[in-house]
């Protein structure tokens, strides 16, 4: 088990995003779709029929439990793309910073370089 930040973790397969970074951007992609809108919408009704039903409480834990479930995995998510979003701004805003430096000292070099890399980051994950 690592607790690396998850945008470093790529840099060790050599800058390539691996099998759960790819699982966690389809996620995402998902869970922003109108489809999923409506999947939640529909777990919150069948939460509120089953419950205005007075049905059995093993209905009942199921809906809840469900309901749990998407959430958890829904935070688990957000905590991820956020982690990744963090650390790509932060590449960002150390390229600009460096290339700002090197055109004050009027140089340009390795900095420009990496500027480059970090403004195209997207395309590549």
């Amino acid at each position: 088990m690592s607790f690396q930040h998850p945008a470093e973790k790529g840099k060790r397969r050599g800058g390539g995003i691996g099998r759960f970074e790819k699982l966690a951007e389809l996620a995402s992609n998902f869970t922003s779709s109108a489809l999923f809108s409506m999947l939640c919408v529909a777990l919150v009704a069948a939460f509120v029929a089953v419950h205005v039903a007075h049905m059995p409480m093993e209905w009942q834990h199921l809906a809840g439990d469900a309901m749990g479930a998407v959430a958890l995995l829904l935070l688990a998510l957000l905590k991820n793309s956020e982690r990744r979003a963090e650390h790509a701004i932060q590449r960002k805003l150390d390229a600009i910073a460096a290339a700002l430096l090197e055109q004050q000292e009027g140089e340009l070099g390795q900095a420009h370089k990496e500027l480059e890399k970090a403004i195209r980051m997207e395309k590549r994950q």
